[in-house]
């Protein structure tokens, strides 16, 4: 099910797409977990807690006057998650070039000057393109995890370790861009994939992006500095995975 969020400061506007998402979801039988309507960046991007292709965001360019805002926003979305679909919903369809410079991959742009009939009909056409993409299958380098509470989807090859959180049923993921946070246990992402290895009770490994092992401190070390613990136990089965690399 499509994530869907939206990041417009003027409230006719916001009216207007909400009431245009809801009838297309209405019409064509589609389903999507959550709705949520920003008027300022910050929320929105406080608000993201996956990543994935069923994460959609639909991106107001020109925000409190700032013409170009909305991309800043986009490319700090796509710095995070690759994988989500950003359409800009704009009177500025004049920046559509810039977009490349930003390195944001919009999925389309929708003039807000068109009519009604077509409005509708451009907000449909990337929302059944999204739905319709979600249950394609991932690439060999992309790592997959749904629990009942989230659903995330990131490049493997960005994955350095999994930990739990201090938040009760939370993990925290620590890649190459950053962290995020979600509901999930390390026991089950340990299962999940095969390619990643358990290091410890509260931790789990990217063996491939392992730079060091430290025996005698048991601490594995990754690139920016990141680190983390791995037991007694489990470190020769873990520097036996590393060798087979």
């Amino acid at each position: 099910m499509l994530n869907i969020f939206v990041l417009e400061d003027d409230f006719f506007q916001q009216t207007r797409i909400e009431t245009a998402i809801k009838k297309c979801m209405d019409d064509n039988k589609l389903r999507y977990r959550y709705l949520e309507v920003f008027g300022k960046p910050q929320q929105l991007l406080e608000a993201i807690k996956e990543t994935g292709n069923h994460q959609f965001f639909f991106l107001d360019i020109e925000i409190k006057g700032e013409e170009k805002k909305g991309m800043e926003i986009a490319r700090k979305i796509r710095e995070k998650d690759p994988s989500a679909s950003i359409v800009f919903v704009t009177t500025h369809s004049e920046f559509m070039p810039v977009t490349y410079s930003y390195r944001v991959s919009a999925l389309d742009f929708i003039d807000k000057g068109l009519s009604e009939q077509d409005y509708q009909e451009a907000i449909s056409d990337v929302l059944i393109h999204a739905a319709s993409s979600i249950n394609k299958t991932v690439g060999d380098d992309s790592f997959s995890f749904r629990s009942e509470h989230s659903q995330i989807q990131v490049p493997f090859s960005d994955i350095l370790y999994f930990e739990t959180s201090s938040t009760i049923h939370k993990v925290i993921l620590t890649t190459k861009k950053g962290h995020m946070e979600f509901y999930g246990k390390v026991s089950d992402i340990a299962k999940s994939d095969e390619r990643l290895y358990q290091s410890h009770r509260s931790y789990v490994v990217n063996p491939e992006n392992v730079i060091r092992v430290d025996k005698a401190n048991h601490t594995v070390y990754f690139e920016n500095g990141e680190s983390c613990f791995v037991s007694r136990m489990k470190l020769k089965g873990l520097v036996e995975r590393i060798a087979l690399r």
